[in-house]
């Protein structure tokens, strides 16, 4: 278990209880101190911004510097997330998982970010549930019309 990865398992599972889809993300200190802390509200609040990774970085509030900051999430960041992640400098960012979804991280690795891809359990096992359970919402969510 990772205690960081704990907060958006947290998180995630928060998304889910509320109708909307389960990832969840937290930005913490590289001394572990928790920043900041959201989840995907795409569906509950209408709007196709408020990514998991986005919730939890406007939870952290401004910061002049982000170098030395971890970005945690339950699942890989996609494109939109990835280059927030770039645009302002974290350092790192630990994925819980990436079966269900590859998103940015080979290039944010590829652009000097640390990437530490965990494939937890918990995350695969809320994911593959939910896109077995809402593939419609799933694929809203990643940008695929089916």
């Amino acid at each position: 278990m990772n205690p960081m990865l704990d907060v958006a398992v947290e998180e995630a599972r928060a998304g889910l209880a509320e109708g909307g889809i389960p990832i969840g993300a937290a930005l913490f200190a590289s001394d572990g101190a928790l920043l900041g802390r959201g989840h995907n509200r795409r569906v509950q609040d209408g709007d196709p911004s408020l990514h998991a990774e986005t919730a939890a970085f406007r939870a952290a509030g401004r910061r002049r510097d982000y170098r030395s900051t971890i970005m945690v999430t339950t699942l890989s960041p996609c494109w939109y997330c990835s280059g927030l992640v770039r645009q302002f400098g974290i350092g790192a960012v630990l994925v819980g998982e990436a079966r269900t979804f590859h998103g940015g991280h080979d290039w944010l690795a590829e652009h000097g970010v640390t990437v530490t891809v965990l494939d937890d359990e918990r995350c695969v096992g809320l994911m593959e549930e939910f896109v077995a359970a809402r593939p419609d919402l799933w694929f809203e969510d990643i940008g695929e019309v089916r």
